[in-house]
């Protein structure tokens, strides 16, 4: 089936086009109207379907909850057992992902205390750490996840940890590491790890640590809404987005979004983006900054080149908003319409 979505300003990744025509062919964006059934977009703005950078799913209705807020991709972050990965691979008329699989945690850290994580998780020496990557690649995971805890805060010891970044960038997997505080972020900055998820929650990160990061071309993902809805949104979680984005660090919007149980903070799927966006915004980022950091920068970053733009040949992910969010950030709640690989799934 092919519609010819037309009178809709298109978000380019700078700003937005004058009115024109975009063509839904099947799961794909053409560039042929000829046939299609024409749709008038009466002036709204069509968005790339928004990127969730750090969530974590529980099953096929998390992709539901989040296509309906037009995020028609989200990027998981600890995910299991692979029978149900598996499973969800490819599911049509909802939210695609990618995801880690079973995380490496260590034996005596938040992780391992609060979270129900199979004991496979656990890594106690590198070659533990290499034997979980072998096992998560086998699985087919996207890339590889680590839990960074300051040292004596029961995480992976720092050998285990750059065992970890090693070996999967050795297995050319990516790599993501979580690190909440100040000296979880100093551990993880110095593994060359290719992302860095949340920010500290005790302070705002060193000058000397931003640099290090900057020098490394690692890419940032602070997750400010899951440390709002856990101690409130405190001065220094803002000022650390700001000085990340003032050093020229990649931010990209992740939310941590979950339905975990035991864990003292509620982060609702999809919804949450929008707020994330908002909060990027009020640290500094400009709406077209916040915008990039939710579309085509988290495509770009993570290997997804089919999309995270409005452009033929790309998967036809798009959410059509009334207003313009690259002057008023809020715009993109005002939903219209919003279709996962061509099938519309909201208005």
């Amino acid at each position: 089936m092919r519609t010819a979505l037309s009178n809709v300003r298109v978000f380019d990744g700078q700003g937005l086009t004058e009115p024109r025509t975009v063509v839904i062919d099947g799961p794909t964006i053409g560039d042929d109207a000829t046939g299609a059934t024409e749709l008038d977009g009466g002036g709204a703005t069509l968005l790339p379907g928004l990127i969730d950078a750090h969530l974590h799913l529980a099953g096929p209705e998390t992709l539901d909850e989040l296509a309906k807020w037009g995020v028609t991709t989200g990027l998981d972050m600890g995910f299991w057992p692979p029978e149900l990965i598996k499973s969800m691979r490819g599911s049509t008329g909802t939210a695609d992902f990618r995801t880690a699989g079973l995380p490496a945690i260590g034996p005596d850290g938040m992780h391992a205390k609060v979270l129900q994580l199979p004991a496979e998780a656990i890594v106690q020496t590198p070659d533990e750490a290499r034997r979980l990557v072998g096992q998560r690649v086998a699985e087919g995971v996207d890339y590889i996840k680590g839990v960074a805890e300051a040292d004596g805060d029961g995480g992976p010891s720092r050998e285990n940890i750059q065992a970890l970044v090693d070996a999967a960038h050795e297995h050319g997997l990516k790599t993501v590491l979580h690190a909440a505080t100040l000296g979880a972020y100093e551990l993880a900055v110095g593994t060359g790890t290719d992302f860095v998820t949340h920010i500290p929650r005790d302070g705002v990160i060193q000058p000397e640590v931003i640099a290090a990061m900057r020098a490394a071309g690692q890419i940032d993902v602070p997750t400010v809404s899951i440390f709002e809805s856990m101690i409130g949104l405190q001065d220094h979680l803002l000022a650390t987005v700001a000085a990340l984005h003032d050093a020229g660090i990649e931010v990209l919007a992740g939310t941590d979004a979950h339905n975990v149980p035991g864990v003292p903070a509620e982060v609702r799927h999809g919804e949450s983006l929008h707020h994330e966006l908002e909060l990027l915004v009020r640290a500094g980022l400009t709406p077209v900054e916040a915008l990039r950091a939710a579309t085509v920068r988290p495509a770009e970053a993570f290997g997804l080149a089919d999309r995270g733009v409005v452009e033929p040949g790309r998967r036809a992910d798009l959410l059509l908003v009334d207003g313009d969010p690259t002057t008023d950030i809020t715009v993109t709640r005002k939903i219209k319409a919003v279709w996962c690989a061509g099938e519309r799934v909201r208005g």
